[in-house]
């Protein structure tokens, strides 16, 4: 038996982790929906690499993303704080010149590289587009990827907002590979990255830029999901490709033995997207409501799954309430780091992992979408959650009008239809206090940092 310097239990087969600090890998899809993986539910899905992953580690069923867009939800994952305190409540521009996350922002790469790793960011950054807010000036000891929100993956450019411009970008310096499959370049930078530094402890980021738009399956998943109706069939293609991908990153440590060496985390930055560029959808939100875009359950609660054999759990499924921004605290847990004198909204979820009966470290959870007075906000605690100025992006086709205070209780009412808030307007009350609480502690740190700079 041994003590485990994570949870502090006893685990007879888990090694003790002060013996060899763990490589971590970070793969961070776009756009996944809460069901779309097969081991999570999508039966006309075929990803048998993330289930694999997913056989051999543990899969959250209640895992909620930082935001339900993506730069706030990379902020909330790379700082492990509410991504309005992170300085980043909404999307950053893919603008070159653009700030982003403030520099003063201590992110997992420079808490890591502090205590003895090194660094690598592989895929999209969409955080910033100066020196001191792209990956370089945040932590990274190499980058790989597009600076904004997407690319086209063969041209490289960013389209979706003129003038078109083209984005690829090794260290701060742009580069032009045109032509080539952006995963596939994906895939082979990672693996040069775990092979070059195999041989002490690293931290990869490794944020695919799928299954969001542009979906550009490759021909061998086309053919597969050939009779799949539209928009599901080049949603799927793409996500099989997203799998595809994984497998081959992640055959990489197994071709160097170091598979028991790495914490892997995999997960999506929010819900599906509805937009048109995405073809109105084709992701599988399940019961839930909602998608890219709101604070409804199917906008923010997302597929999650963390695997180390011999150190964490296998085949193991765990319905505690988490979120992206525990996985800060969490990895510092496990590579042995002190984490700096801030506040901190995300929790160890250590204890979770190891044990279905450890609680969720979580009183309650809060997200903030957007600035000013019509911001889309929401709190959970415990089956209660309340949105304000919530907006229901099931169907961007059509709309209907919400009440401004929404609430429901997710053991009764799962898929967010009934609001009851007259029914229960002290619980309302509560949980708007816990809203008012946290806006203040925001813009308190919003000041602070604006006198600093």
């Amino acid at each position: 038996m041994m003590l485990c310097c994570v949870t502090g239990t006893l685990c007879g087969n888990t090694r003790l982790l002060a013996a060899k600090r763990p490589n971590v890998i970070v793969i961070y899809s776009d756009d996944q929906g809460s069901l779309d993986l097969n081991c999570y539910g999508s039966k006309d899905l075929h990803t048998p690499n993330l289930d694999r992953l997913a056989a051999q580690g543990v899969r959250f069923t209640q895992m909620y993303s930082p935001s339900a867009i993506c730069s706030a939800s990379r902020a909330g994952l790379l700082t492990g704080r509410f991504p309005a305190r992170a300085g980043v409540p909404g999307n950053v521009s893919s603008t070159k010149g653009v700030a982003g996350m403030p520099s003063s922002e201590i992110t997992l790469a420079e808490l890591l590289k502090s205590n003895g790793y090194v660094t690598g960011h592989v895929g999209k950054w969409h955080l910033g587009y100066t020196p001191a807010t792209m990956p370089n000036g945040q932590g990274f000891d190499s980058s790989f990827g597009h600076m904004g929100g997407c690319i086209d993956n063969y041209s490289h450019f960013f389209y979706w907002v003129g003038p078109n411009r083209h984005d690829l970008w090794r260290d701060g310096k742009e580069i032009h590979r045109d032509g080539e499959f952006f995963l596939d370049m994906m895939v082979e930078e990672g693996q040069q990255f775990i092979e070059t530094n195999r041989d002490q402890p690293f931290l990869l980021y490794w944020a695919i830029n799928a299954p969001h738009y542009p979906m550009q399956g490759t021909a061998k998943w086309r053919e597969m999901y050939k009779d799949l109706p539209s928009p599901r069939r080049q949603y799927a293609e793409f996500v099989s490709t997203v799998d595809e991908k994984v497998g081959q990153l992640i055959g990489t440590l197994d071709k160097l033995g170091l598979r028991n060496d790495t914490l892997i985390v995999f997960q999506s930055d929010h819900g599906h997207s509805t937009e048109e560029r995405a073809f109105w959808g084709g992701g599988n939100a399940g019961p839930y409501r909602g998608a890219k875009g709101c604070l409804f359950e199917g906008g923010i609660r997302i597929p999650s799954i963390v695997s180390m054999p011999g150190t964490v759990p296998e085949g193991q499924v765990r319905d505690q309430m988490a979120t992206g921004c525990d996985w800060y605290p969490t990895i510092a847990k496990y590579c042995g780091a002190t984490l700096p004198d801030r506040n901190y909204d995300g929790k160890n979820l250590a204890d979770v992992i190891q044990s279905k009966e450890s609680a969720s470290p979580h009183d309650h959870f809060f997200w903030l979408l957007g600035n000013g007075k019509n911001a889309q906000w929401a709190v959970r605690q415990g089956p209660w959650k309340l949105l304000g100025n919530a907006t229901d992006r099931s169907d961007r086709q059509k709309k209907s009008p919400i009440d401004k205070l929404f609430l429901v209780n997710l053991d009764e009412n799962v898929n967010e239809r009934s609001n009851v808030a007259d029914q229960n307007p002290e619980m309302v009350a509560k949980l708007k206090g816990i809203h008012d609480k946290h806006v203040a502690s925001i813009t308190v740190e919003k000041a602070q940092r604006a006198t600093t700079k």
